[in-house]
């Protein structure tokens, strides 16, 4: 299998992909970049995001595994250098997070505004509130609960004041529909049925505008079903990788 390389989300970090990690490190090589801004990453303006992710691909093609604003990066990435992107693996991901009146798969002003809100604090308790709201569909008990912030959430390096406005700012800004019938890379799109981010109509539309993408719904879950169904998610990501990589096998 190629390598693959895992993209966080906004006020996160790539300590959330460490059950991912773990588990494909031994299959594949594995990269799991902070954007910047977030773990222990530095700041850096919105345009030069692309070019500083470009920089941590490796020189073999590599499967690049977005999650949520990780996922849009990897869209970019894909359009601009697709000799090094071997197949896109997109979860809860959208090519246009903002509602606008020709996306109404968008995420809504509420939310849009909860996360602006939460940039500006840059308190613990709104960045847990959005941790919460990304785990809302799964109904978990509280102990679970607890037990994945405890995992997930790197409370050593938190994400910096610029780093979440940048990142909200390409939330905000980013349209990448024009781009998606030029992606000429195999996709999996991957998507909970109960996010409360962002809709899962949206995952569903963007896997219909890729050219060759594959579908997957994960149900009962939430924004993060790879934190909540690991297993699962890593099982169904395993398939869908080694295929591409032999896909006569």
């Amino acid at each position: 299998m190629p390598p693959i390389v895992f993209l966080h989300g906004w006020g996160q970090s790539a300590r959330i992909w460490d059950r991912q990690s773990a588990h494909f490190s031994q299959i594949c090589p594995v990269f799991t970049p902070n954007l910047p801004g977030h773990g222990d990453a530095a700041d850096a303006p919105a345009e030069a995001w692309p070019e500083i992710l470009a920089g941590r691909l490796t020189s073999e093609p590599a499967i690049l595994v977005g999650w949520s604003l990780g996922g849009m990066l990897a869209l970019q990435l894909a359009h601009a250098l697709p000799e090094r992107v071997a197949g896109l693996a997109l979860v809860s991901t959208t090519p246009c997070f903002a509602r606008r009146p020709d996306w109404l798969h968008g995420c809504d002003e509420a939310t849009l505004q909860a996360f602006t809100e939460g940039a500006k604090a840059h308190s613990p308790k709104q960045l847990g509130r959005f941790f919460a709201l990304m785990l809302q569909g799964d109904a978990l008990p509280r102990s679970r609960f607890n037990a994945l912030a405890h995992e997930a959430i790197d409370r050593e390096h938190p994400p910096s004041p610029l780093g979440l406005a940048t990142g909200l700012e390409l939330l905000t800004r980013l349209d990448l529909r024009p781009l998606l019938p030029g992606l000429v890379q195999p996709a999996w799109v991957a998507h909970g049925d109960r996010d409360a981010i962002m809709p899962a109509a949206a995952g569903r539309e963007l896997a219909e505008r890729l050219p060759h993408a594959a579908w997957h719904g994960f149900a009962h879950a939430g924004h993060a079903p790879f934190l909540t169904q690991a297993e699962a998610f890593q099982h169904t990501l395993e398939a869908w990788c080694r295929n591409i990589s032999s896909p006569n096998a």
